[in-house]
């Protein structure tokens, strides 16, 4: 499928064809490995939460706040 083709699609056409794919991920038997950039913000998050430099908010309360 090329990109004109797919542009060609309704948006909900385009979004099952999207939740589909990702579907198919899950039906796969290979591991799929993070990347290493991805443990090094993580392990940064964690660092701030433990030294308490972070401030936890609702989700309303960040949706109000954009």
């Amino acid at each position: 499928m090329t990109i004109t083709e797919i542009t060609k699609m309704s948006v909900a056409e385009r979004l099952q064809t999207m939740e589909e794919i990702w579907d198919s991920f899950s039906h796969d038997q290979i591991e799929i490995k993070s990347p290493e950039w991805h443990k090094d913000i993580l392990s940064e998050r964690r660092n701030k939460i433990e030294q308490g430099k972070v401030e936890f908010i609702s989700f309303a309360d960040l949706k109000s706040q954009v």
